[in-house]
């Protein structure tokens, strides 16, 4: 630093003199700061320690702006300090420095005797006048602080005004350290035709500071980032079912390529703080049930030699996201989905997670497995019909699907076979669907308490 900045007086900018605090928060541990502070300056240069900032500021982002239009200022330089005031740094500054070290015998007699910082690694190692002795008895006692030392994370601009007044000020800057993500509670009714959906944000917080009543945002979708060696740190932060809706109505808008949330209400989110505040309620939003069974492609090109293949049979749930109770873009999350029992207490039935999902499209969550629902598939004729090399052949394949239900109701499974290369179905106990070029569907109906068996026989050609 040179002689001409270090001439110049220094002014603390604190939180007293905060005016308003705006924190845009996207899905990548990445946010934009917007602090703007009422400033008093001096004609000429002044140095302002910009105190409280991100401590994982991207430095080369800040941006310092008058907004109000009363002054005109000349940004010359700017340096962000980060390295805080703690016993270990201050003993670091003073190598080569004397200090004081202070002793107290069981007698409470009290000694002072300066010496030489030699060392401050894994240890200290301090001259006497007559030695050299390694470790501490007793504390030590410094002379002044160091200015390079701060308390918290500040950044030093080094300005010019053109002359002697009064502005405000807005400090931008991008950092890490800050991230969100949404969870939802979908809460089945008793006749599983509806379920009840509440959005959740999870607020995490990271940065090495606190955010007071700062106007939130948040952007949901992708943004590119260039790549550093920077090590960002995640949090574990813990599930969560129900709160009381912080936020009144909150809005939502496109912004570009993304989303853009705008929660209604200032908040505090405190450093190392985990928040959860609503984002949506949605009640009553039509449901549809399936269960699914998803065949293997590998089976119309091979003859099987396993006989019985025993197949998983999942559990799905599917809603719009249409006009009505929803019909707003949902940001990427978790869906967690509860079940009312017999008495009427709410039971965990499955989770799944969902990407960013714009209106009028449809959600799939595979909540997990039927337990009494059970299918078993097997080959039951398979030959080749032309072919030897890895292209131009044909083959004619012919399957069982036994479904069996051990419900007192009936019920429907769908059953999706991926069949590979051109085909033709031949033969089926049942129509089919053909859902794409290379998938056909049947929904079976199975009797309670009962078994039916699906055949089917296909040509493959590839």
């Amino acid at each position: 630093m040179n002689n001409v900045t270090m001439s110049v007086q220094e002014q603390r900018i604190d939180d007293s003199a905060q005016q308003a605090l705006a924190v845009t928060i996207y899905n990548d541990n990445l946010a934009l700061v917007k602090d703007l502070r009422r400033l008093t300056l001096t004609e000429g240069e002044s140095r302002l320690a910009w105190r409280n900032v991100s401590g994982r500021i991207r430095p080369e982002t800040a941006l310092l702006s008058e907004t109000s239009g009363t002054l005109q200022v000349i940004l010359l330089e700017q340096n962000f300090d980060f390295d805080l005031l703690t016993p270990e740094s201050l003993l670091r500054k003073y190598l080569g420095r004397r200090v004081q070290v202070i002793r107290t015998n069981d007698a409470g007699e009290r000694t002072v005797e300066e010496a030489t910082v030699l060392a401050a690694n894994e240890g200290v190692i301090l001259r006497y006048a007559d030695r050299i002795e390694t470790g501490l008895v007793g504390h030590l006692a410094f002379p002044d602080l160091p200015a390079d030392l701060r308390d918290q994370p500040t950044l030093v601009l080094h300005l010019e005004a053109a002359h002697a007044g009064a502005g405000t000020f807005e400090l931008s800057y991008l950092t890490g350290g800050l991230s969100w993500r949404a969870d939802y509670v979908a809460d089945l009714s008793a006749d599983g035709l509806t379920l009840d959906l509440s959005g959740w944000v999870t607020l995490t917080n990271s940065s090495g500071v606190a955010y007071r009543q700062a106007r939130v945002q948040l952007v949901a979708g992708e943004v590119h980032q260039v790549q550093t060696d920077e090590d960002l740190d995640y949090l574990d932060i813990p599930a969560f079912l129900r709160a009381q809706p912080f936020f009144e109505e909150n809005e939502e808008e496109s912004l570009d390529e993304y989303h853009l949330y705008t929660l209604q209400r200032p908040t505090d989110i405190l450093n190392r703080q985990t928040k959860q505040v609503a984002l949506l309620a949605a009640p009553r939003v039509p449901v549809t049930r399936e269960l699914v069974v998803r065949g293997d492609p590998y089976s119309y090109r091979n003859q099987s030699t396993d006989g019985r293949q025993t197949l998983t049979v999942e559990s799905t749930l599917s809603f719009t996201n249409a006009d009505g109770s929803l019909g707003i873009p949902l940001p990427k999350g978790v869906v967690r989905a509860y079940s009312k029992d017999s008495h009427g207490n709410a039971q965990f039935i499955g989770e799944d997670r969902i990407e960013h999902t714009p209106k009028h499209e449809t959600v799939t969550l595979k909540l997990g497995e039927s337990f009494d629902v059970r299918v078993r598939r097997k080959q039951t004729e398979f030959k080749k019909l032309s072919g030897t090399g890895p292209y131009n052949y044909a083959y004619e394949a012919a399957f069982a699907l036994e479904l069996k239900n051990a419900k007192a109701d009936p019920v429907t499974v769908k059953v999706m076979e991926p069949i590979p290369g051109d085909w033709t179905m031949l033969q089926e106990s049942q129509p089919h669907t053909k859902d794409a070029s290379n998938l056909a569907s049947w929904l079976v109906q199975v009797p309670a308490e009962g078994a039916v068996t699906l055949t089917w026989r296909v040509q493959v050609r590839h």
